[in-house]
């Protein structure tokens, strides 16, 4: 009889915060998210002259951590998560360690999309979601392997979600979603009526 087997798996982590740790005040989060927003002028001028909808703190904010301790709170709670991660995907650190080196705040407005990227420099990747309004958009996954089956034919709707093309995350407020940072993904046009807000963040190796 043939023998079947699913080689060279992506792993995707999805857990509630409350999983790893002393829960993280989402409210308090929330409001230090829009607080945040509110007062940075450099990060909305990089949004305004990027075309990026909305408010992003990647390019402007390297320490929210030191400016609200709702981040600090987090960042613990984060660690604990990337670290079952790591040991999920079996890396050999040779002595080193996954540890984080960014964490930005996401805020997408209705009718916002961020467009399909990867995360370069980095280990493992996620996001942390805040506020999700009915019909905000869920995390787009690309299959890494899509520009090599030019010649494929297109998979059936109902296809097992390890053979479709793409799967579609629609997240709760307070989950945790991982990656390895080379998994493209995308977030689709937010068709709610009030802001998506996230906080994403990269874990690198060294």
């Amino acid at each position: 009889m043939a023998q079947i087997d699913s080689l060279f798996v992506t792993r995707f982590y999805r857990a509630q915060l409350s999983e790893q740790g002393k829960p993280v005040d989402l409210d308090e989060l929330e409001n230090s998210c829009l607080s945040i927003a509110d007062d940075d002028e450099s990060g909305q001028k990089w949004c305004e002259k990027n075309g990026y909808p909305g408010y992003t703190s990647y390019a402007s904010l390297t320490d929210l951590a030191w400016r609200f301790p709702v981040f600090k709170d987090l960042v613990k709670v984060l660690d604990k998560h990337v670290a079952a991660f790591a040991k999920e995907l079996q890396f050999d650190l040779g002595g080193g360690k996954i540890k984080l080196d960014s964490l930005w705040i996401n805020i997408l407005p209705p009718g916002g999309v961020h467009t399909s990227h990867i995360h370069p420099h980095s280990v493992i990747s996620g996001t942390t979601y805040v506020a999700v309004p009915d019909g905000a958009s869920a995390l787009k996954l690309e299959d890494p392997r899509l520009p090599m089956m030019m010649a494929a034919p297109p998979r059936r709707k109902k296809a097992d979600p390890e053979l479709r093309p793409f799967v579609y995350a629609a997240p709760l407020p307070g989950e945790i979603f991982l990656w390895e940072s080379w998994l493209r993904h995308e977030v689709p046009v937010n068709m709610a009526d009030e802001d998506r807000i996230s906080v994403s963040f990269n874990y690198g190796w060294g």
